[in-house]
């Protein structure tokens, strides 16, 4: 398999970037009418930006932040990885962040309100949850009605984007899991590791990280009628202080190349 699951509250890593063609010149991005950036020069393509990132999309952006890599040769983004309820924290508290791509709208929201988001948000990718088990799905987990039975049941927090969704999902297919069964995991890739480990029988989870995982886990899918549909928007933060290069960087991961990377990690389109 060529991924990899990554644990934690946040992963930080650097990723140098190449120059994004400007629009009407080739652009590399694809970009399309209407899109954040599509109106940003290659010239303004430069300087450090920071860009914080729900966990789920740790994988995908490293990928995409090399194609951005080979587009801009006078700029470097760095990523932080992280819970998007605990991102938006963070911001609201002063953190430095150019750009916010979140799990969910509502912590989008909660910038935009804040009055600390730039233009509007643009909507980039869609998610569905799963359920995933130990390898081998030794307890047999057939469906969400098997989860109340479990030892021990693996729960992203109850403010994590991830954790809202499979408490709505559970609540729709009338699932109670025992409170002293569940154990909550600070992001998506926290709450994965629990199952992967051997910690939980089994976890809800995204699906794009239950790919990531590969034979760590095995994989029970969650009905249409029961699962939800996780949405990702992606915002200029307003105090960023490069705001063309991160607006080319949104441009980017809307364009058809970083779309069908994100398709290919199991996200849907954003529409």
């Amino acid at each position: 398999m060529r991924r990899t699951v990554v644990t934690g509250l946040a992963v930080v890593f650097a990723v140098f970037v190449a120059g994004l063609v400007a629009t009407g010149c080739g652009n590399d991005s694809g970009s399309t009418p209407g899109s954040s950036a599509s109106t940003t020069k290659a010239s303004e393509v430069t300087g450090a930006i920071t860009l914080s990132a729900a966990a789920s999309l740790t994988e995908a952006f490293a990928e995409i932040g090399e194609g951005f890599q080979r587009a801009n040769p006078e700029a470097s983004a760095t990523f932080n990885f992280g819970s998007s309820g605990t991102l938006a924290t963070q911001i609201q508290q002063g953190a430095p962040a150019d750009s916010f791509a979140s799990a969910d709208e509502a912590n989008i929201d909660k910038l935009v309100t804040a009055g600390l988001i730039a233009g509007e948000p643009t909507v980039f990718a869609r998610n569905r949850l799963v359920i995933v088990t130990k390898p081998g799905n030794p307890e047999q987990v057939t469906g969400l009605s098997d989860l109340a039975d479990l030892g021990v049941v693996s729960l992203c927090g109850l403010e994590v984007p991830c954790g809202k969704y499979a408490d709505q999902i559970l609540t729709t297919a009338a699932v109670t899991i025992p409170t002293d069964r569940i154990t909550r995991g600070q992001d998506v890739k926290t709450t994965l590791g629990a199952v992967s480990t051997g910690d939980a029988d089994a976890a809800i989870v995204y699906v794009t990280d239950a790919e990531s995982a590969g034979d760590s886990v095995e994989t029970v899918t969650i009905p249409d009628a029961q699962n939800v549909i996780a949405i990702y928007p992606i915002a200029v933060i307003a105090a960023s202080t490069n705001q063309p290069t991160t607006r080319a960087f949104i441009d980017f991961v809307t364009g058809p190349k970083a779309q069908a990377t994100l398709r290919s990690f199991g996200f849907l389109p954003p529409d």
